[in-house]
């Protein structure tokens, strides 16, 4: 069985338990740069979009 979350659900999701936690740093500056990169759907997001994809294909594909 295959489950699939959209980038915008996940990255919320990681958003929201970070500032929740106030976990801050780094990587929640990364989090949340993807995500308003991702919700405003700007020049640079099909850019992004293509890493992500590489990056969750690469990530799919150590698991086979």
């Amino acid at each position: 069985m295959f489950l699939t979350i959209s980038a915008i659900a996940l990255f919320g999701l990681f958003l929201a338990l970070l500032l929740r936690f106030r976990a801050l740093g780094i990587g929640a500056a990364v989090i949340a740069v993807l995500f308003g990169f991702y919700l405003s759907r700007t020049g640079a997001a099909e850019s992004i979009d293509q890493i992500m994809t590489a990056l969750a294909n690469a990530v799919r594909d150590i698991g086979n």
